[in-house]
């Protein structure tokens, strides 16, 4: 039943008001616009931190309109409380419908109001809840009639009579009355003085209407052809009206279908050449080439065998006049543009297997196509009325090999005996040529009946359509398909992770939890606080009086639906071991939920004995507990980051355009199995971007599988990261080997990752581009293949708020204002990552763990000595800049160019005494420096994995091998000793390196502490001379005769050290008082 949405806004209260009553206060009201509907709170007298507490409800017209509209807020200042003649400004706010949440998911979120316009005026804040419900719209029954009247005394009734009725209950009678005229159409049709029911009964009579209607309906189309029988020349005119019936659209339930069977039955004799029955003047050509249309009464169905269907051919017909599809295609059939422009069209042979009746068996019988060198079989028939199947097969035309005859018949399996063959029904041939070619915008081809040939059902007839499509037809994803052979797992899929949340738990203290007798004896207690497999403890508290106090808080990761339970355990610890005191469960339904810091309102709860039946009292703990929605999950690394939105929807922003992704194929991959002495590979590619994740098919036994699909996910951000990677699917392998669906037992081997960061892209272009497949082991890096994909991001936002986003934080507010420790979001984040694989793994076909884990990078915080010296080697070319300038600066210094150090002295004297263009004489050199090294920008259209930088050729096996171990080591102890020699070694080297740092900073820490009396002594004396000849000489002249200074010939220059340097260097440090 169809449902009613209605938008909620909760007005809680409001804060820091401006006062407007010219008395220091204001009494402030809200007006709420929205979808063209205003309402508005009480007035709160003179407050100027109001608290409302109302509910203000909107009527939404359709469900979609409650995310394209925006509301609008005003808090005004009642002008019969004050002095004032009219309702002043206090503020506004406008929010977007994209930000509302359903019942459930509210949070309290106070929203800073903003000003009307530049001048005014504005202060404080509000707080709202905001959520949609969908309601249930409850019918009023109508009213029966107060007797049993004939039922052309109940049509003709004055409407004036109904309210009479209304009071009296619905007796078998009444109902009987009600429900008799559906089965007289003539006469609800032939009445032109009926009088319409009430204005108040109209929407409560509306649903019997339109189901008395469709009887009608079917009641016409069943006795209207028997009544003219006679007139229509072609006997099998019943047959026909049944096929209408199963060709209309929306076609009718299968419980109207069912009556007009057995007429059906009784007329077994079926012609291909259909002719609608009409009783008036023919049909002119013209409209004879509809593919259907309908009446409102009787099923009005037109066939044209050019253009709705093809013509089954004979089974004598010889195949080789015909030319395949892939060698001579339909030229004059206007081809539509594919929404999947990004990648290739392939062209599949769609053929669509519904229903089959008058079959001579009881048992359920299966069809089985055969074209080219592909033969397949459908599901056992579904025995009902008729033998349903309602199955889609899709078979590849890009092959030169591919035949023009498409064979389907239907078998009868055999039963209990094995030796017994199947039994053959019936047949039909078709003419590849003469299928129709099909492109969405397109509307579905209608299925017909086909007379099955040359079988023992002789009056037996299947239901099917053909067509050739795209992999852009709806029917793509779900039919069954020749390169992936038929798996059920191989299908094309998108899944998305779960939603996740911090759930925040703050352990305050507890009490009651020991009896009077102990209380003299210290006891050390803790809480352990246990959500599914997560499980902390907090620190433990020593207490003699039985009340211990920890106030620590304790982060969990929460995945949407809340059906867990937050356990409560409080343990003593004894010298023996913990004993469990008590135990309490708080179901994640009611914690609630927060967008920002604010503390939330806190409670006690009560532990019990779970051992004991009658649940004894065992003391109470104080916790706080929320879900903290300003946080971002982190499920990926910082660095290649996918999405940083919230996961508060109500913190959400607009998205500022859309990426879009085309999976087109594989070259060259190398065989990942042997399937009987023969190399194979069963590849698919997985992506993905924020919480969607996308799989493509999984194409069977090829090295250079073609997947050309599209997929397309909003950008929020555009400093994210796209993940793409290649597999190897072993579970189609055990399959095939077992005939059975059994659970893989080795996980599907990793081929390859891409990543594509959003920024790099330019708008609106369309990069396609080959990447390699390189893999990282422990015998080095190894090329699997290439992958070739197209990517396009288009702009949806304006250029100036796409450009805003550049200056905006990259993660939300909460991870400001409460930062969360580099461990602790570490372990937060690989508890994230087993959710989510949990999660996908139970989708059906399941996206295994192993795979989610590889594209999420589950392992990169592992040690590698590798990725220790890569990161030193970026850190040199980071300050190999910094190291070129003061080379220049040594080379002018000692006059090796006396042009340049000419130049640089007249620029000296410049700044000096123009001090005003020194910043932007830098700024427009940075910006000589950007635009030269425009010249020399990185021609490589989008970047890939570079082995070079990664040291990935250059690396010793030695290292791999360390490097893809296991954490405990699984390797024998002289290479664990061997690891830990050379990890000693390069653990001193940094600790000279950390001691030198220190030595530096000590040493200008002595400066001024007297740790040297008379290096103390002359430095201070320095500075008091310095101070008195900058008082007294310009600073200008300073500045001019330390540059000329430093920049003084070599030839008045000492080879020795300056004594400043000198003096710095005899400073001491603590390094000496190291043990």
């Amino acid at each position: 039943m169809a449902t009613i949405r209605r938008l909620i806004v909760e007005v809680v209260d409001a804060r820091n008001l401006l006062p407007k009553d010219g008395h220091g206060t204001s009494s402030p009201y809200v007006v709420i616009d929205y979808y063209g509907q205003r309402k508005r709170t009480r007035t709160a007298i003179r407050d100027l931190n109001p608290t409302w507490n109302e509910f203000l409800e909107f009527n939404v017209g359709k469900p979609s309109q409650v995310f394209t509209d925006m509301l609008e807020l005003d808090v005004y200042h009642d002008k019969n409380y004050g002095p004032t003649r009219r309702n002043n400004f206090l503020g506004r706010i406008r929010l977007s419908s994209t930000q509302f949440v359903r019942k459930g998911e509210e949070a309290l979120i106070y929203y800073p109001l903003e000003r009307k316009s530049l001048l005014t005026w504005i202060q404080g804040e509000i707080g709202l809840k905001i959520f949609y419900v969908d309601e249930v719209p409850i019918l009023p029954a109508p009213s029966p009639p107060p007797s049993d009247p004939p039922v052309e005394q109940v049509k003709t009734d004055p409407p004036v009579e109904q309210p009479e009725s209304s009071g009296q209950p619905d007796t078998p009678a009444n109902t009987e009355a009600e429900v008799a005229p559906s089965p007289a159409p003539e006469a609800n049709a032939g009445s032109p003085d009926q009088v319409p029911p009430p204005a108040e009964e109209s929407a409560a009579a509306e649903a019997p209407k339109d189901e008395a209607e469709r009887k009608n309906a079917a009641a016409e189309s069943e006795k209207e052809p028997e009544c003219d029988a006679s007139a229509a020349p072609p006997p099998p005119q019943p047959e026909e009206a049944g096929v209408g019936k199963d060709q209309e659209e929306p076609p009718h339930p299968p419980a109207q279908e069912d009556p007009a069977q057995p007429m059906q039955e009784q007329q077994p004799d079926f012609e291909i050449n259909f002719t609608k029955w009409a009783p008036g003047p023919p049909v002119p050509p013209a409209e004879s080439m509809m593919a259907r249309s309908a009446s409102a009464s009787i099923p009005d169905v037109k066939l044209a065998h050019a253009i709705s269907a093809p013509h089954p051919i004979s089974r004598t017909m010889s195949t080789m006049s015909m030319a395949s599809y892939a060698s001579d295609p339909p030229d004059n059939i206007p081809i539509e543009r594919s929404t999947f422009d990004l990648v290739e069209k392939m062209h599949y042979l769609f053929v669509r297997v519904v229903k089959a009746r008058f079959l001579p068996t009881n048992g359920r019988p299966v069809v089985k196509l055969v074209i080219s060198n592909h033969r397949t079989e459908s599901k056992p028939a579904r025995k009902t009325s008729f033998f349903e199947w309602d199955q889609t097969f899709a078979f590849g035309r890009d092959s030169p090999e591919s035949s023009s005859i498409l064979e389907v018949s239907v078998w009868d399996p055999s039963r209990g005996d094995v030796e017994a063959a199947a039994n053959f029904l019936g047949g039909i041939c078709f003419d590849v040529t003469e299928i129709p070619l099909r492109d969405p915008p397109d509307s579905p081809l209608a299925p017909q009946w086909y007379r099955l040939e040359g079988g023992g059902a002789h009056n037996g007839d299947l239901m099917l359509a053909t067509w050739i499509g795209t992999q852009a037809d709806e029917s793509f994803p779900d039919a069954w398909k020749t390169d992936t052979a038929g798996h059920s797992n191989s299908k094309a899929k998108v899944y998305v992770s779960p939603k996740l949340w911090y759930l925040r738990a703050t352990v305050i203290e507890a009490q009651d939890i020991l009896p009077p007798v102990m209380a003299l004896k210290e006891a050390s207690f803790s809480i352990k606080a246990q959500l599914g497999f997560q499980v902390y403890k907090t620190k433990v508290s020593a207490t003699r009086n039985g009340t211990p106090s920890w106030n620590e808080d304790l982060l969990f990761v929460a995945a949407e639906p809340f059906n867990d339970h937050l356990v409560f355990t409080l343990e003593n610890r004894q010298p023996k071991g913990s004993v469990t005191l008590g135990v309490t469960r708080i179901p994640l339904t009611a914690v609630e939920r927060r967008v920002d810091d604010r503390k939330v309102a806190s409670r006690w709860l009560t532990f019990e004995d779970n051992k004991d039946e009658k649940r004894v009292y065992k003391g109470r703990v104080h916790l706080r507990l929320c879900f903290d929605g300003g946080y971002h999950v982190m499920d990926e690394a910082a660095h290649v980051c996918s999405d940083y939105r919230p996961t508060a929807k109500q913190l959400w922003k607009p998205p500022v355009g859309t990426v879009e992704l085309g999976v087109i194929g594989c070259k060259n991959l190398l065989p990942m199995k042997s399937v009987n002495g023969k190399g194979t590979t069963d590849a698919y590619v997985v992506a993905k971007y924020a919480s969607k994740w996308i799989r493509t098919r999984t194409v069977s036994d090829s090295l250079e599988p073609r997947w050309n699909e599209q997929y397309t996910w909003k950008v929020y951000d555009p400093c994210t990261v796209l993940t793409m990677g290649v597999f190897d699917s072993f579970e189609v392998f055990e399959i095939d080997k077992f005939k059975e669906e059994a659970t893989p037992t080795r996980p599907d081997f990793r081929m390859g990752k891409v990543r594509i960061r959003i920024s790099t892209l330019e708008t609106g272009k369309v990069y396609r581009n080959v990447y390699p497949l390189l893999l990282l082991g422990n015998n080095g890096t190894t090329k699997l293949g290439e992958i070739e994909v197209a990517v396009r991001f288009i702009r949806s936002s304006p250029t100036l708020d796409f450009l805003h986003v550049y200056s905006q934080s990259l993660l939300p507010l909460m991870h400001h204002i409460k930062p969360l420790g580099v461990v602790q979001q570490e372990m937060l984040r690989s508890t994230s990552v087993k959710i989510i694989s949990a999660h996908l793994a139970r989708s059906e076909p399941p996206l295994r763990q192993d795979v989610v884990r590889y594209m999420l990078d589950a392992d990169s915080q592992s040690f590698s000595m590798r990725k220790v010296r890569a990161n030193y080697f970026r850190i040199v070319n980071v300050l190999a800049g910094v190291i070129d300038i003061v080379r220049w600066v040594d080379d002018t210094r000692a006059w090796k160019n006396p042009t340049t150090t000419i130049l640089v002295h007249a620029l000296l004297v410049m700044l000096v005494w123009f001090p005003d263009l020194i910043i932007p004489t830098l700024a427009f050199y940075v910006f000589v420096i950007g635009a030269w090294n425009y010249r020399f920008r990185s021609r490589v259209p989008l970047p890939h994995f570079d082995p070079k930088l990664s040291l990935a050729d250059t690396v010793e096996r030695d290292e791999l091998d360390e490097e893809f171990d296991i954490v405990p080591s699984s390797r024998p102890p002289e290479v664990v000793r061997i690891r830990y020699d050379k990890l000693r070694a390069l653990g001193a080297r940094v600790q000279t390196v950390l001691g030198d740092f220190a030595t530096q900073g000590e040493r200008v820490q002595a400066l001024v502490t007297w740790r040297d009396p008379r290096a103390t002594g002359i430095f201070v004396g320095l500075c008091f001379v310095v101070a008195m000849i900058l008082y007294l000489v310009p600073s200008k002249l300073v500045a001019m005769a330390f540059g000329f200074y430093y920049f003084r010939h070599p030839m008045f220059r000492d080879r020795m050290p300056s004594p400043a340097l000198n003096f710095f260097r005899r400073l001491p440090s603590l390094s000496d008082r190291i043990m």
